[in-house]
């Protein structure tokens, strides 16, 4: 840790590298978590960030500098695409931050494992997305299977089909490239509930597929424009814990029917579990002689993309680990790049990492509440 975080009281000071879609959500989130200030954000292309910092309030506003050379920003929250995201990250450290990235943490192994190592050899911090599972509806599933609600946990199923983003995405072309891809790019909010549900990942084994070689943009000023498909658009994949449990998945962009499923089925029942995209919802669960789902509990959103960032800002000032760790992601992330191995090479792949799972939320954690 940081001298200078250790040092400091207050609400947090937040700079933004990366105005694109996603800064929206985090920009309202954060915005309305008393335990955090917006400072500053920034873009390659200045003129987004000055736009959204009127959008949002944000009173510095510019270039990569306005948000590195900020002497009151604490964390960066980098929401550069993906390929961006080590080199961002790199910078942000160097400039003496914490750094919270969008996932995936990094495009292989060896730029990941550099970030952490810099990063600690620094005394920062590394945190990264996604964080729903901080959500109250995993928050409450990790409580319910480790209270034995299902009895014995014994196998996952996860179901993530779609058409792809290119319809509503106003420029969605790295989604089908390199660090992306539906397993990379939703892969990370699925196998993330179950490593923190299941512990780590032991090995897999996956087949990938691509249905077209072009897609077209379908909205936004960019409408009808052809991009290249460069990775899977399908992972079909298995993988097994250290724990034993087993799992069977399936991540898309080439269904015309949308599914969104996670279930966790144990000795005793099967509990269908809120959408790991999302940080609230309803917990299912059906036992052998029952003739259909039940309702075992609801849990209401209290925020949404952010909370993680909010987290790791309120350990900093609390002075002990942070939930959404860069370990944490890096695994996730090993998993995700063994299962594309193991597609290349049609063979089991071992996933050399591992990590301890992150203790649950208090019952009562409250993102909306001031607390430093």
């Amino acid at each position: 840790m940081s001298e200078t975080s250790t040092n400091r009281t207050g609400p947090v000071g937040v700079g933004i590298i990366g105005a694109g879609v996603i800064s929206k959500t985090y920009l309202e989130n954060l915005n309305s978590f008393p335990d955090i200030e917006v400072l500053a954000i920034s873009d390659l292309f200045p003129e987004a960030a000055n736009a959204r910092a009127e959008e949002y309030g944000v009173p510095v506003s510019g270039g990569v500098e306005a948000v590195l050379d900020h002497p009151d920003v604490e964390i960066v929250v980098n929401l550069t695409i993906p390929a961006a995201h080590a080199e961002v990250a790199g910078q942000a450290i160097a400039a003496g931050k914490h750094v919270w990235n969008e996932k995936p943490l990094a495009l292989d192994r060896a730029s990941a494992s550099a970030l952490l190592e810099t990063a600690e050899a620094a005394g920062l911090r590394v945190g990264c997305a996604p964080d729903t599972f901080l959500g109250s509806g995993l928050q409450a599933t990790f409580r319910a299977v480790a209270n034995g609600l299902i009895g014995e946990p014994l196998t996952a199923l996860i179901l993530l089909q779609g058409p792809g983003p290119e319809s509503w995405h106003p420029n969605p072309a790295f989604l089908f490239q390199e660090g992306a891809g539906p397993l990379f790019d939703i892969g990370p909010y699925y196998l993330t509930a179950l490593v923190q549900m299941f512990g780590p990942v032991a090995s897999v084994a996956a087949i990938g597929s691509k249905s077209k070689a072009k897609r077209v943009i379908g909205s936004g000023p960019k409408a009808g424009e052809e991009f290249e498909v460069t990775v899977p658009s399908q992972t079909s994949a298995l993988a097994k814990f250290e724990s034993g449990q087993s799992l069977t998945t399936i991540f898309s962009f080439d269904s015309p029917v949308p599914r969104t499923l996670l279930e966790v089925t144990g000795t005793e029942a099967t509990l269908q579990v809120p959408d790991p995209n999302t940080f609230g919802g309803d917990l299912r669960i059906r036992k052998p002689e029952a003739e259909d789902w039940e309702v075992s509990e609801s849990t209401t959103e209290l925020a949404s993309r952010g909370t993680g960032v909010l987290e790791m800002a309120r350990a900093i000032r609390e002075g002990r680990p942070h939930r959404a760790q860069g370990a944490l992601a890096y695994h996730v992330l090993d998993i995700m790049m063994s299962m594309a191995e193991s597609g290349e090479r049609g063979e089991f792949v071992p996933v050399e990492s591992t990590v301890e799972p992150a203790a649950v939320l208090p019952e009562d954690w409250d993102p909306k509440a001031a607390t430093v």
